[in-house]
């Protein structure tokens, strides 16, 4: 409560206005209601369970712009997103296998017509061969020379 007085003092002075701020308590049942509301475990379960399904669905709103973004990105220009997007891709796997390599150099036809190239296509055929000749052999029940 405020509580305001208006003083005079001899004829000639101004008017003083003086406010004084006093605390008082009374009963206030929205209060009380208010507390037992904040204290029920029952409410606070309530709460949780609402603050959950806010975040769950402000984590959707979120994947659902970033996939918009993603997919009119793709619309307005499909062929340089499909560049763009294989270059990240390669980038990436490159970092999660700790790969090096030049992304723009392997774009290039003369990147794969180099010898060492042609060598390692070769060793992977041939283990490739290899490994379905063991395959083949083992249902077959052929034995093999080290093992008669």
């Amino acid at each position: 409560a405020v509580v305001s007085t208006q003083s005079t003092g001899e004829p000639g002075e101004t008017k003083s206005v003086t406010h004084w701020d006093i605390s008082v308590e009374i009963d206030d049942s929205l209060k009380q209601q208010m507390n037992s509301f904040l204290m029920s475990t029952v409410t606070q379960q309530e709460v949780m369970s609402l603050d959950t399904k806010i975040y769950e669905t402000v984590d959707s709103i979120n994947a659902l712009k970033t996939k918009r973004e993603f997919m009119l990105s793709f619309a307005s220009d499909p062929y340089g997103f499909i560049n763009k997007w294989l270059i990240s891709q390669s980038r990436d796997l490159k970092v999660m296998l700790n790969m090096e390599g030049d992304p723009e150099e392997e774009r290039k036809v003369d990147f794969y017509q180099k010898e060492w190239l042609k060598e390692g296509v070769c060793r992977y055929f041939y283990a490739k061969v290899q490994q379905r000749r063991a395959e083949l052999e083992k249902d077959l029940g052929v034995r093999q020379l080290g093992n008669q």
